[in-house]
């Protein structure tokens, strides 16, 4: 009997293993940013406060210091093994203390 074959079939036992536990890693969801309920997305309008939109939103996930008149509200998530990822974005704009512009799920760039 040749003693090449116990190993072949050891190696093809190891790698079969490996590559059944390997689709068995789980895999955490990524969420980051903020979650915002369409509902309250909706409620936004022109013309309201600073304070007004802090209320319905919560505090912005970006506030950029060299462009104090937007407020970004970033949200992205990736669940487990899925390839597909969800990212939603509303970009508002103030002048003064007022709302004067809304931009919803809008390209992520650096604010001009």
């Amino acid at each position: 009997m040749n003693m090449d074959v116990p190993r072949t079939i050891a190696r093809a036992a190891i790698v079969t293993a490996a590559f059944l536990l390997g689709a068995c890693i789980y895999r955490i969801d990524i969420q980051q940013g903020n979650l915002l309920e369409e509902d309250l997305v909706e409620q936004v309008e022109v013309g309201m406060t600073r304070s007004q939109v802090q209320f319905l939103l919560g505090s912005p996930m970006v506030q950029d210091s060299f462009h104090q008149n937007r407020w970004d509200y970033t949200y992205y998530l990736q669940q487990g093994r899925s390839r597909e990822i969800e990212r939603r974005w509303l970009v508002v704009y103030f002048e003064g203390d007022r709302v004067v512009r809304l931009d919803l799920d809008a390209p992520l760039e650096p604010p001009s």
